[in-house]
């Protein structure tokens, strides 16, 4: 408790202040380490976001200052890694292979890779919503469907495929 002599007050206090200080730190925060916080570019990027968002969660309610500071430090120490480990991937080629997956070819050429979707356990019918979802209308025209390293599948989609948009991305051994 903040304030002994008055339960109500305290519970103001912590409900008024101690969420948007939090907010406030955070923004602060993502300031000094930039725009890439949020970012939703690996799995790990994911995984800092859920952190902050429940470690902002933890300071907005803390009941004495120690747990508030700790939350709030650790907020500081989660970005400070992501940007400790964008910073490897970004200049260093064995930290990059360790930190990263490539992406990967679900669908080509109007058939379903199937050993790539068992061993990243993507079913059928989730490439058939995804191209729903990216409004393919005819099935000739799907040029290839991509597992993303975020997880998001990317379905493309046209007339022709220029190979370019293909960088990086693991392709079955007969491709």
């Amino acid at each position: 408790m903040f304030f002994d002599d008055s339960m109500t007050l305290d519970l103001l206090v912590r409900a008024l202040v101690l969420g948007p200080l939090t907010v406030l730190w955070v923004i602060v925060a993502v300031q000094i380490v930039g725009l890439r916080s949020f970012s939703k570019m690996t799995a790990f990027d994911f995984v800092i976001t859920v952190a902050i968002g429940s470690l902002l969660a933890n300071a907005a309610v803390a009941s004495q200052w120690p747990a508030f500071i700790q939350s709030s430090l650790a907020i500081v120490a989660i970005l400070a890694v992501q940007a400790a480990l964008a910073w490897l991937r970004r200049n260093s080629d064995a930290a990059r292979e360790a930190l990263s997956n490539d992406p990967v070819v679900l669908f080509r050429n109007g058939k379903f890779e199937r050993d790539t979707m068992a061993r990243v356990r993507v079913a059928e019918d989730d490439i058939w919503a995804k191209m729903r979802e990216a409004n393919v209308l005819e099935l000739a025209k799907v040029r290839a469907v991509v597992l993303e390293t975020t997880g998001d599948i990317s379905v493309l989609h046209g007339e022709t495929l220029d190979e370019r948009v293909m960088t990086g991305v693991a392709r079955p051994k007969d491709d």
